[in-house]
């Protein structure tokens, strides 16, 4: 049976520690976009949508934050988002307005190339040296310039099949969103991009269409991770959403958790992914793949849990009932009467329990999300020897307190 009180505990924790350390994209720091925040950084709701050419503010922002989850696919978060940054206030400067004109990214990718190039490697100099240690590699692997295979992604060489196909394809997507509204409207949009994330039922709905839709789909171009973690800033980080929509259901709770290889490693290693299922469900489903992994290590392939039911619970009548509620009401999916519950959603189900009771809302889940994200990528290392002994976790986690071998054989 499902420990709950461990699990319970493991997520407020990770909520804690996602409230104290925020993560996401310093839009603020790019440059044309500045006007948009205040002195201490944060967004001016009140003026979100005042016009910043033929669109609002919360159009330009939307966009923005579709090619930064794109490009945040890569191996080095905060690489990609200083070459996204800089990438853009260059072209701005030279009056290269991307994401109010994307048509100008096309023509002018002699220049685009250059400055993808320039600043990539001197982000190379001023990170690789870090990156390679954090890694337990060498430097001059550092490379933040990647493409889809059958083996997931891979680092490339060629920018220019980095550039169109990263860049190229979401930038494509706001051209073709604006001609196909004046082709049936026959005026400008001032927010076609948002209008068309909005007219989904739910941030899921939106974000398996940012994907799979056969117009309007970006493809291999973008992963579910990266689709979820969209929804997350979209939603929760940012605050896009409008009001109306918001109160049609589009919560925190509207969207599935991003989840990528530094949220499967804490939640298997702290043993939060064994209270779903066991190490064998795993191995047949392909998560846990014996000795594919560095130095021989088990190859966590944290993907291949999505659409996986959780085998250690039984069917209990009034549990599935609330999951039943939660698909129904905020993610907006079928089926109306599951007979069991998806891995992917346990934390949904978790956060809207430690709510229940509650007189207002305390926990979120883009603060677990944010609380993963931060565990992973500074304690929870894909490495055999992360730092545990300083880690947040370290009093809760299974595989630093009483299952090593979690921490010691398992890399993703």
């Amino acid at each position: 049976m499902v420990d709950w009180s461990f699990l319970f505990e493991l997520t407020k924790t990770l909520v804690e520690v996602g409230k104290k350390y925020k993560e996401k994209p310093p839009l603020n720091e790019v440059e044309p976009f500045k006007h948009y925040f205040s002195s201490t950084g944060d967004l001016n709701y009140e003026s979100l949508d005042e016009f910043d050419g033929v669109f609002t503010r919360r159009e330009i922002i939307a966009r923005y934050l579709l090619l930064n989850v794109v490009l945040d696919q890569g191996p080095d978060i905060k690489g990609v988002r200083e070459l996204l940054k800089n990438v853009t206030s260059n072209l701005y400067r030279q009056g290269i307005r991307i994401f109010h004109e994307p048509f100008e990214f096309f023509r002018n990718i002699n220049t685009v190339i250059d400055e993808i190039v320039k600043e990539h490697e001197r982000i190379k100099k001023k990170r690789a040296y870090e990156w390679a240690e954090e890694n337990k590699t060498i430097p001059t692997k550092y490379n933040l310039f990647f493409a889809q295979s059958n083996r997931g992604l891979i680092s490339i060489k060629q920018v220019l099949d980095y550039a169109i196909h990263r860049w190229g394809v979401p930038l494509s997507l706001f051209l073709l969103l604006e001609k196909d509204y004046v082709t049936s409207n026959r005026e400008h949009p001032s927010n076609p991009f948002v209008n068309y994330l909005e007219s989904h039922d739910s941030a899921e709905i939106m974000a398996r269409k940012l994907k799979d839709d056969e117009r309007y789909g970006l493809g291999s171009a973008i992963g579910d991770k990266a689709c979820h973690v969209f929804a997350k800033f979209y939603v929760s980080t940012f605050k896009l959403v409008k009001q109306k929509v918001r109160d049609s259901g589009w919560t925190d709770l509207s969207y599935e958790t991003p989840f990528d290889s530094n949220a499967g490693r804490v939640l298997f290693r702290t043993g939060f992914l064994l209270e779903c299922a066991s190490v064998e469900n795993y191995k047949e489903w392909g998560v846990i793949q014996e000795g594919r992994g560095k130095r021989g290590k088990h190859y966590l392939r944290i993907t291949n849990i999505r659409d996986n039911k959780v085998t250690r619970i039984t069917n209990e009548a009034e549990l599935l009932s609330v999951y039943a509620n939660i698909l129904k009401t905020y993610l907006k999916i079928p089926p109306s009467s599951p007979r069991h519950i998806k891995i992917q959603h346990m934390p949904n189900l978790l956060i809207y329990q430690l709510n229940f009771s509650l007189e207002e809302q305390k926990y979120y889940l883009a603060d677990f999300d944010d609380g993963l994200m931060h565990i992973g990528t500074n304690y929870c290392l894909n490495t055999t020897t992360p730092y545990c002994k300083s880690c947040h976790l370290n009093h809760i986690c299974k595989g630093y307190k009483e299952r090593p071998e979690l921490i010691e054989d398992y890399l993703t």
